[in-house]
């Protein structure tokens, strides 16, 4: 039982995923991954190449999530013409320490949700083929509006709450008979009963998983604009959604963003690749940076202002990290909080709150169906 207990505690790890944003970010403590794995650079790079070659069934994929049946989902998406090939494949990507060629959609609510990795290696071409989008704090949600009713889940595929809203399909009044649905990736701040409104999956019925986030921003920044009434509390919209902005990822619009007011409490920043497809699952194609670690990622000048200002454990916060975690290729198993990005381990608590409790917190509160 000793040596059993001994070889567990060695090899438990919270994620293995690297540049996991559950983890503190690995710059700031110089510290050196003794595993073999990719760069980020070049994984960016053959993201960016399998997504031209694979394409999936994302209309099905919609629907399942639309319609809550997901009978089949292992017969199609082309996976059995697939398996020869992807075997062939395997070998070879473990010795390159990559895994991303035989991801597939995912099955049932777990794990939808496109998760960002810490921006460790700065792409030289920030500036042009990138876009930033400041995020509140909140716990990350996949909104599902369909058949007149409004489903908000957690990544790990816990339903918290259901309600009705202006979203197309989500209520019993813009349904169209169960034709209409909408799937959002969403932030949900507690503090102002919102839904901020991070990317798109489907609008009515059109899903845009395999558009490029260029096209899927300005896809939702319209039709949110043409949906009256999102943004306002009322019977049938208990509560708001808001989209957030985008902007290029120049040093003049990225201290501009910094140094800006917002009507929400700041988490971090999100660089999105403008070419990417949303994919569920991590991906090199977005990064993330807290807003005090711009200058010494990025190397850019930045205000002194709130954001900026470095918080006293910074310094400190990994070396509790790297305790727990360890690089690897695996995806990292969803947080049952629904939390942003970050779990526990990456920031201290605050008084009186248990990790364990912290974990298991359910994000939202129910709201009354409309009658």
């Amino acid at each position: 039982m000793d040596d059993l207990t001994q070889a567990l505690s060695a090899s438990f790890a919270v994620s293995k995923e690297p540049n996991s944003t559950a983890t503190a970010h690995p710059r700031l403590a110089q510290y050196k991954s003794k595993f073999s794995v990719l760069e980020q650079s070049e994984r960016r790079r053959r993201f960016l190449e399998l997504q031209k070659s694979k394409r999936l069934n994302y209309v099905n994929h919609a629907r399942r999530l639309a319609d809550g049946d997901w009978t089949g989902a292992d017969s199609d998406e082309g996976e059995d013409m697939e398996k020869k090939e992807e075997g062939e494949r395997e070998q070879e990507e473990e010795e390159e320490g990559m895994d991303i060629e035989k991801r597939k959609l995912p099955k049932h609510y777990a794990n939808q949700i496109m998760l960002s990795e810490w921006l460790v290696d700065v792409p030289s071409e920030l500036d042009t083929d990138w876009l930033m989008v400041v995020c509140p704090v909140g716990k990350r949600s996949l909104i599902v509006a369909s058949k007149g009713s409004t489903a908000a889940y957690t990544k790990s595929g816990y339903c918290v709450n259901r309600f009705p809203s202006l979203l197309p399909g989500g209520n019993r009044h813009n349904s169209a008979m169960g034709k209409d649905y909408t799937i959002l990736d969403c932030i949900y701040s507690e503090v102002d009963r919102t839904f901020y409104i991070l990317d798109v999956m489907c609008w009515r019925g059109h899903p845009v998983y395999d558009c490029p986030t260029e096209f899927r921003f300005f896809w939702l920044q319209s039709k949110v604009e043409e949906t009256d009434g999102l943004s306002e509390i009322a019977k049938r919209n208990p509560f708001r959604f808001v989209s957030l902005q985008s902007a290029a990822c120049t040093a003049e619009l990225i201290q501009k963003a910094l140094a800006a007011e917002y009507s929400f409490s700041v988490d971090g920043l999100l660089f999105y690749h403008r070419q990417t497809h949303y994919t569920p699952g991590s991906t090199p194609l977005v990064g993330w940076l807290r807003p005090y670690m711009v200058t010494d990622i990025l190397g850019i000048e930045v205000p002194e202002c709130p954001l900026t200002t470095k918080p006293e454990y910074a310094s400190q916060q990994l070396q509790q990290i790297l305790e727990h975690k360890k690089p690897s290729t695996e995806v990292r198993p969803a947080n049952r909080s629904g939390g942003y990005e970050l779990e526990y381990l990456s920031t201290p608590l605050r008084d009186s709150e248990d990790p364990l409790n912290f974990l298991n917190t359910k994000p939202i509160q129910e709201a009354h169906m409309e009658v």
